[in-house]
């Protein structure tokens, strides 16, 4: 409190000193609800990606356990080559 009071006794009560306070309050105020909108926005943009990664996840899941299973069941080792004596 004292370094406020320092401060308005050396402007004095000028009402252009506190104009300029007010402003800047205002200022301060507006920029604070934007940032809360735009908060509020990336916060609904990362649930919404959050639930598409995750639908992907599953989506990916599944291929590979077709995959897994499509592998198993032509798994003959008769179909497959032998190396060449080389080896």
């Amino acid at each position: 409190m004292a370094n406020h009071e320092i401060t308005l006794s050396a402007h004095g009560t000028n009402a252009n000193y506190i104009q300029q306070l007010e402003d800047r309050v205002d200022a301060l105020e507006s920029r604070n609800v934007f940032q809360d909108d735009v908060i509020d926005q990336l916060s609904g943009e990362l649930a919404t990606h959050q639930h598409a990664i995750s639908e992907l996840k599953h989506q990916i899941q599944l291929v590979a356990n077709r995959l897994k299973d499509a592998g198993s069941l032509s798994g003959d080792n008769d179909d497959v080559e032998p190396p060449p004596p080389h080896y």
